[in-house]
């Protein structure tokens, strides 16, 4: 079919083309030539197609994490009176957790060089344009960066609620969840990520040892001694509602992992790929080394316990997944599966504490020996390459330095989450209850909190 062409003059001119071409004004051509010009002469942006892409399904992935992966894995574990308060607490964390990332936790976490605490630089993401890039992620749009790292952050408070389900009253989770991101989240995000102390310090944390998990389970574990134990605990029967809202649950968190460690490489490479095999191997053989010792103990192996360990090796293989090899993850997730299924059972009857959801032995536990594990195997091969800062250009298998090191996250994460989260409890209960009333409990948190219930 014969199309026609118009010059920057404005002269008509015959050419072969599969459609038809309209006929353009020549000062709409003057127009398109010098805009095609200047584009030509204008810088190529850093910003990367691929890793963009990349990153945006890793956000989806992540926050799919949250809801309904968590959501699920949690209300699945509580008794039917208390699933739809159980999943409030996830979907509050998800909406107000968002909206405080974008007013200032973004900015106070990943702006500025500050030893301890970001900028307000970046407060309601100001200042970020199309071709924007942040330092700490160069070849994907900076609002990218800043919505993954959200996805990170609500998850993070949404664990934290693990531990206090059955008996913590709405209105107090409320004002705890956002003071406890804004005060200990983030500052222990940048220290780690944001180019804090810690991160200059030559910590190696890929994807949330310390700043996710670790932090979770001693807050966790803080939230749980201070409201205390639940009305009937050790003498009722606190049978999971339905398993399989858990195992879907666990399916959802596996799958988003893949998300949250590969998506920690902040571009489509060979390291997201090591890193999510990794991943998946690790939460393989934490499940099965649960599932296993359950068998051997105590005659069967339980469905609860199998993805109690896959989750176990999926939180401990996190801080370590982009620095090691495939089979450094079986050998992590194996240990996982086995420490925390001890931290599980013997350190809590241990202690005596009421961690209704296990937040602490799984979370907790794994993410401080992850962390450690990470200075034990970390691996040049798969650290060193192009977005991976030279000071770790030395790093080999075994090395005691950076176990020291790593060693140093962790009692800094204990230190800053424990007592911090212990001070905003108490802070909350001078202006407002924390627990339920014994009658509350007994009716179910559905009913007492929401006025709402499973039929």
């Amino acid at each position: 079919m014969t199309g026609v062409l118009v010059d920057a003059g404005g002269e008509i001119m015959k050419a072969k083309s599969p459609r038809p071409i309209a006929v353009w004004p020549a000062t709409a051509a003057a127009v398109l030539v010098s805009s095609t010009a200047a584009c030509a002469d204008a810088p190529r942006s850093a910003i990367d197609a691929a890793d963009t892409a990349w990153m945006i399904s890793a956000t989806g992935l992540v926050l799919m994490m949250s809801i309904p992966g968590l959501a699920l894995f949690y209300c699945g574990m509580v008794r039917k009176k208390n699933v739809l308060a159980t999943m409030a607490q996830t979907l509050l964390c998800v909406c107000a957790g968002s909206l405080l990332w974008a007013l200032a936790c973004y900015s106070l976490a990943f702006s500025g060089d500050g030893a301890f605490i970001g900028t307000l630089d970046r407060v309601l993401f100001r200042g970020i344009g199309m071709a924007t890039v942040s330092p700490l992620a160069g070849t994907i749009p900076e609002l990218l960066f800043a919505a993954y790292q959200m996805t990170f952050a609500v998850i993070t408070v949404a664990l934290v609620a693990g531990s206090v389900v059955d008996r913590m009253r709405f209105p107090a989770f409320v004002c705890f969840a956002v003071l406890w991101l804004a005060v200990v989240y983030v500052p222990i995000a940048h220290w780690v990520w944001g180019n804090g102390w810690l991160m200059k310090a030559g910590v190696l944390d890929f994807a949330g040892g310390t700043v996710v998990h670790l932090n979770a389970g001693v807050a966790g574990l803080v939230a749980a001694c201070v409201i205390g134990k639940r009305s009937g605990y050790g003498s009722e029967n606190f049978s999971p509602y339905d398993l399989s809202l858990a195992v879907i649950g666990t399916g959802l968190l596996w799958v988003g992992w893949f998300g949250f460690n590969g998506g920690s490489a902040l571009a489509a490479g060979s390291r997201a790929v090591f890193a999510i095999v990794a991943t998946h191997l690790a939460a393989s053989a934490g499940a099965l080394t649960w599932m296993f010792l359950e068998w051997w103990l105590r005659g069967k192996p339980s469905v609860l316990g199998t993805i109690s360990g896959a989750v176990a090796g999926l939180g401990t293989i996190t801080p370590a997944s982009g620095f090691v090899l495939p089979w450094h993850g079986i050998v992590i997730g194996i240990t996982a599966g086995a420490v925390c299924f001890w931290a599980c059972t013997k350190l809590k009857q241990a202690l005596g504490y009421d961690d209704s959801l296990d937040v602490f032995g799984v979370h907790g536990v794994g993410g401080a020996l992850g962390t450690l594990m990470t200075g034990v195997f970390a691996t040049a091969s798969v650290s060193i390459s192009a977005d991976v800062p030279s000071g770790i250009a030395g790093l080999i298998e075994g090395n005691p330095g950076q176990v020291v090191i790593q060693l140093y996250a962790v009692a800094a994460t204990l230190i800053w989450s424990g007592i911090v989260t212990f001070a905003l409890l108490k802070v909350i209960e001078l202006v407002m209850p924390l627990r339920a009333s014994p009658e509350s409990e007994s009716e179910g948190l559905d009913l007492s909190q929401h006025g709402e219930a499973l039929q």
